[in-house]
């Protein structure tokens, strides 16, 4: 059962909250232990606010996950954790969390409890309705990018907060076009949201949304405000990393029907895996080295 409960709180999910750290990271304090130690600890507790919010989600899915042909293995789904415990365990950690949050910052508490409610709106309601359930989700992401910031006071940059939300948009259209794909025709008996979309709509979205990430962060790189910062416009050397990663991602969408679990895609396959990992060195090396 506690193998059940730790599967429950999707461990896998938190590389998610690794956005918190890109406040430090282009505010150029990564160095610097107390700031570090600082953003660390409320990845900890973002990391277990969202999983109380998909224990929660998980809770209130449990009829439609069981009709899901991978979704029903989950040990809510499937019966190995009852719905009393799952409710005790969300509200715990999420509890445990907010409180933490408002210990740690004032600033990152009021961050941290506007991304319960986001998100627990979005598990009961807006996740039913069309176009606002991908911007939702979109929201928490950027939510995630500010906390970051907000709890060790430093401003993030307005284009950093466009490149975060179109690129959560490219992922979450990407997700649902993978469940439409793999559910088929039995796609509304599972999520009855997915009726209102199409293949070809989500190709259309998704490849607006594509183009324009890659534009705002190209803009993002040579802007004058990014120069000014870094006293460097070497950042655009990060671009081709970031057109690789999307073409490669786009890839393993309409061609290997991966997108359904993004951190999954992120972290097992190589040549992604390599390709963020240029990314994160090369930016590194520019902001910190040079």
């Amino acid at each position: 059962m506690l193998l059940d409960l730790i599967r429950t709180m999707r461990p896998g999910q938190w590389t998610k909250n690794l956005l918190l750290f890109a406040g430090i990271i282009f505010a150029q304090h990564l160095l610097e232990p107390r700031a570090l130690l600082t953003v660390v600890s409320g990845f900890l507790l973002f990391c277990l606010l969202s999983s109380s919010i998909y224990i929660l989600n998980d809770v209130c899915d449990a009829e439609q996950d069981r009709r899901h042909p991978l979704k029903r293995m989950r040990p809510i789904a499937a019966g190995r954790i009852g719905r009393g415990t799952a409710l005790s365990l969300a509200l715990t950690l999420a509890s445990i969390s907010i409180i933490l949050s408002f210990v740690l910052n004032r600033g990152f508490g009021g961050v941290a409890l506007a991304y319960f409610a986001l998100i627990l709106l979005y598990s009961v309601w807006l996740k039913h309705v069309v176009i606002l359930d991908v911007l939702v989700i979109s929201g928490g992401f950027v939510l995630r990018a500010v906390a970051g910031a907000v709890v060790i006071g430093v401003a993030i940059s307005s284009w950093l907060l466009i490149c975060t939300i179109l690129l959560a948009l490219f992922l979450a259209l990407s997700k649902r076009r993978h469940e439409l794909v793999l559910l088929e025709g039995e796609a509304g008996d599972h999520r009855r949201i997915l009726e209102e979309y199409s293949p070809h709509l989500l190709d259309q979205m998704i490849a607006v949304v594509t183009s324009s990430t890659v534009i705002a962060y190209a803009l993002y790189t040579v802007s004058e405000e990014t120069v000014k910062k870094f006293g460097t416009k070497n950042l655009q050397l990060t671009i081709p990393f970031v057109l690789y990663g999307i073409f490669r991602y786009l890839y393993l969408i309409h061609r290997k029907n991966e997108g359904g679990r993004p951190e999954q895609t992120l972290l097992t396959d190589k040549p992604l895996m390599a390709d963020i990992a240029l990314w994160a060195g090369t930016a590194f090396c520019i902001l910190y080295l040079l």
